[in-house]
């Protein structure tokens, strides 16, 4: 429960700071920062147990016949990544309580934040795949809100977009590759996909897996030709780009790499895929982001150029390079992270972010300056800092790869290459800012040290990067140790994380690599004069172009398509259905089959006869309304004789008591419109729809005449089997509704209720005039409610609820159930409203619809919570039978309560929308809305 409740508590907490944004900025944020902070502890207290090589897991099953199963596990790699999510997360809320300003929404940012916390601990720690993909979409769309939080800025708006539409598209992928590997492990648990390595690499289908799940990881971690997205998310704030894009997000994608890699890693097509897509990214990162002036566009691009190095560690495919990813991957979190805040502390305090403006900030914010130094010098690989010693590993691995052959030498050169980059990148960052002269019209001058706490977040990342860099062996060993033996899943190999290896070939690439960073950052403004004659593309731009083709695409497809003709529509419909029958009859040798026909009898024939001539009389009077809708009524109450012909009494009661309902819903409608509906329609176009009528009906009494005259298997044999031994009643359609298929009818009686209120909100306020004669001129009667018809009514109301508790209550074993019952007391009390009128009932019955149907919906469900009580599955009926004095035994199931809930939406959705569609023609005066 430990594991649930990490995941849970950013959930529940998000609650938590709008309520009390009110009580000020630091309630709110302290607020937001306990729930981190509780997580943490809870975390924290595992630490013994994972750093021991246990793995802790949580399984309860979901929907086990999809293999979903709310499965969580801890491990080491999952700790790690746990511990940054959290760690970090605390440190960014501290950092945001003094970068948001007093007009900004903070609750909401909170909020936003703590959902997107969530949703990474859910990637992190889930050990379904499947649940692992619901976290997945869930940050795609959290990070979505955040990147956007300044939706009044154009940029914000369009980068969250681009975010959303590219890490979307490869966690559709992704889908489609996690689908694949667990169809070809047997599961989706982790644990059996990784025990699977051998059968998935072995598997036909493992390069379209492994292709499908590298989009994912490519998409979300930014890498080439992905790597777009990631710098234009930089409008986000700057606490988001300091835990999305450092710490957490960008790091889903290697986390899935480093989760994976037992199951997927081990082939060329890994290695080629995985190493040279972040070998092109790392390169690409490193070289754009020296070209930036904007502080965060470089820490952006250089934050590409890190996750390509991971990436390329995993491609490598060794034991060793695991273990330098994993590494690395730590050391970047606290590095960018600090310096992500430093360039927040100083766009704070001066108002810009251009480079060529911020001069000479050693003067105005020197305690700033030393902090944002040690993390660019980390970032830099400079020694004594942590990014160092896992830059040497990365190094090594680089030099002990063979898989290109005679052209293995690019790998290291490239690396070298783009260390040179990072050294040049790091300088600009560390001199043009805080040196090089003085600044220049700064939108605020002169700044001055943030609030001290602001800077605390800051500090305690630099301290991580010189105490690990310093003492990784007492530091990050033991997590460092933990996290690769969870990704490699087996032995770790022998490394050392001691500073000095003596001199060797990676000490030499390193030392190449600060020399020449400084040489490139010498010698850059003739770089820069090259990059500025350069064709000036804008990702944005392009991809906004793109998505500008694809709308217009669409809406020339959709004009052409859609012009808002419904006989267009349903001819379109009509046709394409018309013509995937008969491709699908076409080969079979001869429609009849081998199963022999129902016998027909004459009152059979006799009602298809009427059912049919309801159907054309129907067309041919379509233009009258009234008249068509009474034949309608014959077609309803022969469909209600059918059922009861072939044996379906519960769907001949439904179908009866629906047919009541609609015409009086009809009726209502058709109060206010004309009695003949103007022609429209051409002869040429009644000529088509003649035709595409009768293709239609033949087609379908020909797919109706080929199946029911072949045997075939139904599930109906399993209800009858289990009906009463499973569900406890004898009544088959009732125990699917409230059992076997329990949580549709919930899903439908939710549908229901949210289209009742939408239908009362868009009959709010509406006044209509009432017609005052019938068609032919006549004038309406005077007395609105005949007395004969008063009396009748209300001698038939309690009449009719007595039927409705009958009903009601026998539904479990003999025909009925709540949803017949429901409308049985709908119609009784509609037919009081049209007797009596509105006030006259409502001074009796004043009733609240809405809370009614509401209050069926809740009902409903907490049947179904109260079977977890009983660790049953979810609406799960229990039922017993009991005996009671005079009474005797009688049966009682927990289905009884949920029926009650279905009977509460039923009559209230009903008679929320009837009884308001019927006084949209009084005076406002006489209008009150029926709640």
């Amino acid at each position: 429960m430990i594991l649930a409740l990490i995941v849970a508590l950013p959930f529940l907490g998000a609650l938590l700071p709008p309520l009390v944004e009110r009580h000020g900025r630091s309630v709110c944020a302290a607020a937001a920062a306990l729930v981190p902070l509780t997580g943490l502890i809870l975390l924290l207290a595992q630490t013994d147990s994972v750093f021991a090589g246990h793995t802790l897991t949580l399984i309860q099953p979901w929907l086990p016949g999809l293999g979903l199963s709310f499965s969580l596990r801890l491990d080491g790699l999952g700790y790690l990544f746990a511990l940054l999510i959290l760690g970090i997360g605390v440190l960014v809320i501290i950092y945001a309580r003094y970068y948001l300003s007093d007009e900004e929404p903070m609750g909401r940012f909170f909020a936003f934040l703590l959902l997107f916390m969530g949703a990474m601990l859910g990637v992190v720690l889930s050990e379904n795949l499947l649940l692992m993909l619901v976290f997945w979409e869930l940050t795609s769309l959290s990070s979505f809100l955040l990147i956007g939080f300044w939706g009044h800025r154009s940029d914000a708006r369009k980068g969250a977009r681009m975010a959303l539409a590219v890490t979307g598209g490869g966690g559709l992928a992704l889908l489609a590759g996690v689908l694949l590997v667990g169809h070809i492990a047997g599961s989706f648990e982790l644990t059996q996909v990784l025990a699977a390595g051998e059968q998935i690499r072995a598997h036909a289908l493992y390069p379209l897996a492994l292709v499908l799940v590298l989009l994912g990881v490519f998409t979300k971690s930014a890498q080439f030709p992905f790597h777009f997205w990631l710098p234009h998310a930089m409008a986000a704030p700057t606490p988001v780009s300091a835990y999305l894009h450092s710490a957490t997000m960008v790091k889903a994608g290697v986390f899935l790499l480093a989760r994976l890699y037992p199951a997927l890693s081990g082939s060329d097509l890994w290695f080629y895929l995985v190493s040279l897509s972040g070998l092109a990214t790392l390169l690409l990162g490193a070289a754009m982001a020296l070209f930036q002036h904007d502080l965060k566009g470089l820490l952006a691009y250089s934050t590409i150029s890190h996750l390509g190095l991971i990436t390329l560690l995993f491609g490598l495919d060794s034991q060793l390079s695991n273990v330098a990813a994993v590494f690395h991957l730590i050391n970047h979190a606290t590095f960018k992270a600090s310096l992500f805040m430093a360039a927040g502390i100083i766009d704070h305090e001066t108002g810009s972010r251009d480079m060529r403006l911020l001069n000479g900030m050693w003067k105005y914010l020197p305690h700033t300056a030393v902090l944002a130094m040690v993390a660019s010098l980390a970032m830099a690989g400079v020694p004594l800092l942590n990014g160092f010693l896992s830059k040497e590993m990365f190094f090594g691995e680089t030099l002990q790869q063979d898989l290109l052959g005679s052209f293995s030498w690019v790998v290291p050169a490239v690396a070298t290459l783009a260390a040179v980059f990072s050294v040049a990148y790091s300088l600009r960052f560390v001199h043009d800012v805080f040196f090089n002269g003085e600044p220049r019209a700064l939108p605020k001058f002169p700044p001055h040290e943030p609030p001290r706490y602001m800077k605390l977040p800051v500090e305690i990342l630099v301290l991580l990067c010189l105490v690990v860099g310093m003492l990784p062996g007492v530091t990050v060993a033991p997590l460092l140790a933990a996290a690769a033996s969870a990704s490699l899943g087996g032995e770790l190999p022998e490394y050392s994380l001691a500073i000095w290896h003596g001199f060797n070939m990676p000490l030499a690439m390193s030392f190449v690599a600060l020399v020449g960073g400084v040489l490139v950052y010498v010698m850059r403004q003739p770089l820069f004069r090259w990059y500025a004659d350069l064709p000036d593309t804008d990702a944005k731009d392009v991809f906004e172009q793109q998505v500008q083709r694809v709308t217009h695409a669409a809406r020339w497809i959709t004009g052409h398509l859609e012009n808002g003709s419904l006989q267009r529509y349903l001819a379109w419909l009509l046709g394409a259905a018309t013509l995937m029958v008969a491709l699908c009859l076409a080969p079979l040798p001869q429609i009849a089959g081998a199963r022999a026909l129902t016998p027909l009898d004459g009152m059979t024939a006799l009602g298809m006869v009427v059912l049919s001539v309801s159907g054309v009389l129907t067309a041919i009077f379509h233009r009258q309304r009234l008249i068509a809708l009474m034949v309608l009524g014959v077609a309803g109450l022969l469909v209600a004789l059918a059922f009861v012909r072939f044996s379906a009494p519960d769907l001949a009661l439904t179908q009866l008591v629906v047919e009541v309902v609609t015409l009086v819903l009809l009726i209502l409608a058709l109060y206010y419109l004309p009695s003949r509906t103007p022609g429209e329609s051409s002869s040429l176009r009644g000529l088509r729809d003649l035709i595409l009528a009768c293709a239609f009906g033949v087609m379908v009494a020909l797919l109706a005449f080929a199946v029911l005259t072949r045997p075939y298997a139904s599930i109906a044999d399993y209800f009858l089997a289990n009906s009463v031994s499973g569900g406890g009643g004898t009544n088959v359609v009732n125990v699917i509704l409230v059992d076997f298929r329990g949580f549709d009818t919930l899903g439908e009686i939710t549908v229901l209720v949210i289209a009742a209120v939408g239908i009362y909100a868009m009959l709010s306020g509406l006044h209509l005039s009432t017609p005052t004669c019938d068609p032919q001129g006549r004038r309406w009667a005077h007395a609105k409610h005949p007395l004969v018809l008063e009396t009748l009514s209300r001698l038939m109301l309690p009449l009719a609820l007595l039927i409705s508790v009958f009903i009601f209550l026998r539904g479990h074993n003999l025909p009925g159930g709540g949803f017949i019952a429901g409308l049985i007391t709908s119609v009784a009390l509609v037919l009081q409203y049209i007797a009596s009128g509105i006030a006259w009932v409502e001074r009796r019955m004043n009733f609240k619809y809405q809370r009614m149907a509401g209050a069926g919906v809740v009902i409903a469900g907490l049947t179904g919570l109260g079977s977890w009580a009983f660790g049953r599955s979810f609406l799960t009926t229990a039922f017993g039978h009991f005996e009671l004095p005079l009474v005797g035994e009688f049966e009682l199931a927990s289905a009884l309560f949920f029926d009650l809930g279905v009977y509460l939406t039923v009559v209230g959705s009903t008679l929320l929308i009837l009884v308001n569609l019927g006084r949209v023609s009084l005076a406002p005066t006489e209008s009150k809305e029926i709640h």
